[in-house]
C-alpha cells in the first residue's frame, strides 16, 4: 500500500512538473523541486527522459546538489556528473558522509575522478582518498567516520556535559564507542544506558568491555548478515590493529540488502543493477548486446549437438519434434537449484562444512524427479506416438539430463564463487547450455544407437 502510494505521489509530481517544464515555468518548477525532500528529487530525476532530466538539474540550487546525488543510482549520477565542471562536483561532494562519497567517486571514469581530486584542497583529496583506499563491497568502503568516542577514564557526568556542549549528535547515534589513548576499541556504551546512568560513575564502569566490531575488510555481504542476525542499530568497525575506523548503521545496511536484491534480479537477464532506464539508446544496445552475443554461442553450441545426428533426424522426423522437451525440463530443474543454492549462499547457509551435503540432496531429488517424469513421458510418447521403444529413448533422456540439471545447479555457484565470478549473473546461462547439450545429446545420441 506504502509503495503504492509513494509510486502514484511521484507520477503526479512528475506530471506536474513535465507539464510547468513544457508551458515555460521555470520558476514554479525551481520552486516545487526546492520543496521535495531530496530522495523525491532523485526519483523524479530517475523517472525522466535524458534532455528532461538536465533541464531539470540546472534548476535545482548547487547546496541542494550533494544530498541529491547520494539517492541517484550509480548510472543517472554519472550522467549528470560527467556534465558538470569538477569545480562544481567538488562543492556538491563537500558535505557528503564518507561512504556516500566513497561510492560516488569509486563508480566515475578514471578521467573524471582525476579531475575531480585535483580540484580538491588538501583536506577533501585526503578524506576521499582514504575512502576509496578500502576495497569496494568492505566494511570500510560503506561505514561512516562520524563517530563520537569516550575516554573510559572520564565520569558519566563529564560525558554529558560535553554532550550538551557538543549539541547535534551524528545520525542513527544509538551507541559511543570506547577507546584508549592509541584510538583502540577497548568497549561500547549504550546512549540508554549513559543516560541512565549515575554521573559520578567513570565510563569504564558503564561499559560493555567485549565489543562486537566488525573487520574493516569484511565483506558488505557477510556485515548485512551480521546486522540481520543480532538485530543491529550500529556496530563499530576496526582495522586490523583493533583501532576504530568507523561504524556502520542500520540504514547503510538496508541499501545494501536492497542493492543485492536488485542485482540478484537484473542479474537474471543479463543487465546491470545500476542501469538507467532512459539510457541513450546506442549505451542500452551496447550492454545488452554482450550478454546476447553469450547466449547466441550457447545456442549455437547446442546446434552443432544436433548437427551430429543429422542423419538420424532426417531419418525419424519425429525426432527433432520431441527434440526440445528434454532441454526444457532440464533447464527449469536445474535453475530451481541454482536459485536454491546462490540464495542459501548469499544468506550465509551454504559453506564449505555443508556443500557435499547440499549436493548429495540436489542429486538426490534430481534422481526422483527424473525418475518421476521419465515414467510419465515415456507413458505419454508412447500412447501418442505408439511407440514404447521411442518412449523409453526419452525417458532415459530425461532421467540422465535431470540427475545433470541437479549436478550443475548445485556445484556451479560454488565453483564460480571460487573462481570470484557472479554466479547471479552468469551461472543461468552456463546452465541452460549444460542442460541443453547433454539433454540433446542424452536424446539423440540413444535414438541414433536405439531406433536407427
Amino acid at each position: 500500500m506504502a509503495e503504492a502510494l509513494e509510486s502514484k505521489s511521484a507520477q503526479s509530481q512528475l506530471w506536474a512538473l513535465n507539464a510547468a517544464l513544457n508551458d515555460g515555468r521555470f520558476v514554479s518548477v525551481r520552486k516545487m523541486l526546492h520543496e521535495l525532500p531530496p530522495s523525491d528529487v532523485a526519483l523524479i530525476l530517475e523517472s525522466s527522459p535524458t534532455r528532461t532530466r538536465d533541464e531539470l538539474w540546472d534548476l535545482i540550487d548547487g547546496d541542494f546538489h550533494g544530498d541529491i546525488l547520494e539517492e541517484l543510482s550509480e548510472d543517472v549520477r554519472n550522467g549528470i556528473i560527467s556534465k558538470m565542471v569538477p569545480e562544481k562536483v567538488v562543492d556538491a561532494l563537500e558535505e557528503m558522509d564518507t561512504d556516500d562519497l566513497a561510492e560516488t567517486l569509486s563508480s566515475l571514469p578514471d578521467e573524471v575522478l582525476q579531475d575531480i581530486l585535483q580540484s580538491m584542497d588538501t583536506q577533501d583529496r585526503h578524506r576521499a582518498e582514504q575512502a576509496l583506499s578500502y576495497g569496494e563491497e568492505t566494511a570500510g568502503f560503506i561505514m561512516n567516520t562520524d563517530t563520537i568516542t569516550l575516554r573510559p577514564d572520564v565520569t558519566v557526568d563529564v560525558v554529558l556535559r560535553y554532550l550538551r556542549l557538543k549539541g547535534d549528535l551524528p545520525e542513527n547515534t544509538d551507541t559511543f564507542y570506547v577507546v584508549n589513548r592509541t584510538d583502540n576499541l577497548v568497549g561500547i556504551v549504550p546512549v540508554a544506558r549513559l543516560l541512565t546512568a549515575d554521573p559520578d560513575d567513570k565510563v569504564s564502569e558503564v561499559m560493555d568491555d567485549d565489543p562486537e566490531a566488525i573487520p574493516v575488510n569484511m565483506p558488505d555481504g557477510e556485515v548485512a548478515s551480521l546486522f540481520e542476525r543480532y538485530n543491529w542499530l550500529s556496530a563499530p568497525v576496526v582495522d586490523e590493529k583493533n583501532r576504530l575506523a568507523g561504524r556502520i548503521t542500520i540504514d547503510d545496511v538496508v541499501d545494501i540488502i536492497r542493492e543485492d536484491a536488485e542485482h540478484s534480479m537484473m542479474s537474471m537477464a543479463g543487465l546491470d543493477d545500476e542501469e538507467d532506464t532512459f539510457a541513450p539508446v546506442l549505451q542500452s544496445t551496447q550492454r545488452r548486446s554482450v550478454w546476447l552475443a553469450v547466449n547466441l554461442v550457447t545456442a549455437l553450441l547446442a546446434a552443432a549437438v544436433s548437427d551430429l545426428f543429422e542423419a538420424t533426424l532426417s531419418q525419424m522426423a519425429v525426432l527433432a519434434i520431441l527434440n526440445t522437451i528434454v532441454p526444457s525440463m532440464g533447464g527449469v530443474a536445474g535453475n530451481q537449484t541454482l536459485t536454491l543454492v546462490i540464495r542459501g549462499m548469499a544468506l550465509g547457509h551454504v559453506n564449505g562444512s555443508n556443500a557435499k551435503w547440499l549436493v548429495n540432496k540436489e542429486l538426490a531429488i534430481g534422481l526422483l524427479n527424473g525418475v518421476m517424469w521419465a515414467v510419465l513421458i515415456a507413458s505419454v510418447i508412447g500412447l501418442w506416438k505408439q511407440d514404447v521403444m521411442l518412449g523409453l529413448v526419452i525417458a532415459f533422456a530425461m532421467l540422465v539430463n535431470m540427475i545433470a540439471a541437479a549436478l550443475s545447479g548445485a556445484t556451479l555457484p560454488m565453483i564460480m564463487k571460487r573462481l570470484k565470478i557472479d554466479p547471479a549473473l552468469a551461472g543461468s546461462v552456463i546452465l541452460t547450455t549444460i542442460t541443453d547439450v547433454v539433454g540433446i545429446f542424452a536424446f539423440l545420441g540413444t535414438a541414433s544407437l536405439l531406433l536407427t
